[in-house]
């Protein structure tokens, strides 16, 4: 089997190629807060959120791993408390769900107020009311991430929703499409591998590089 081509030279060629596909002129017409949904999706997102003249902000989340194997994502918890748990694989590997709620807990306590705090000084993304909001990231793997903050931006009470990725799975487009207003994307694959495969550059993205980009 040929190998899929490499599709993006780094996150900014991803950004201007997003950019040519989103319907620009009439999202000016509105107010929009663009949300990464990763810290690797920042870059990405500072770039649209300049073009839209709109503000720029991020949905903190930690993933679960299932206990014997801790490359397999179990369940998400964001910074709004969603939790979305991937039934079929906790039910694989029987795991309890008070184990998870519980971890849940945990993450958010220990991990996700610390990076809140030094991300917002503190303040929690509480209110999304009457907000268009443009859900951002560099890809989706299994879309659970992106699910789990979709549902987070509805509990906060956005007015509507989009998200803009780079590459997405096939098998991931009709679930998000089922509850986000708008899906953007450049390259969808049916036999999707990861996201760094199809990036030529694809540096790591640590807490401290967002605080540089934010000042930028």
């Amino acid at each position: 089997m040929t190998p899929d081509p490499i599709f993006f030279k780094n996150r900014e060629v991803a950004a201007y190629r997003l950019l040519d596909i989103l319907p620009i002129d009439n999202m000016k017409l509105e107010d929009w807060t663009v949300l990464s949904t990763s810290c690797s999706g920042y870059p990405i997102a500072s770039i649209i959120a300049k073009e839209l003249n709109a503000k720029l902000d991020m949905m903190f989340s930690k993933k679960i791993f299932a206990a014997s194997n801790n490359e397999c994502e179990i369940a998400i918890v964001t910074e709004a408390e969603e939790v979305l748990i991937h039934e079929e694989l906790v039910k694989s590997f029987d795991i309890s769900l008070d184990l998870i709620y519980g971890q849940s807990q945990f993450l958010y306590e220990n991990e996700l107020s610390y990076e809140i705090n030094n991300f917002r000084n503190g303040e929690k993304l509480t209110n999304l009311n009457g907000k268009n909001i443009l859900l951002i990231d560099e890809g989706l793997n299994t879309g659970l991430t992106m699910m789990a903050c979709i549902k987070s931006a509805i509990k906060l009470g956005a007015k509507s929703i989009s998200v803009a990725v780079p590459v997405i799975p096939t098998a991931s487009i009709t679930t998000i499409d089922s509850i986000a207003d708008d899906l953007y994307y450049i390259k969808k694959l049916d036999h999707f591998i990861s996201i760094d495969f199809y990036y030529d550059t694809l540096d790591e993205v640590k807490f401290e590089d967002i605080e540089t980009i934010k000042k930028d």
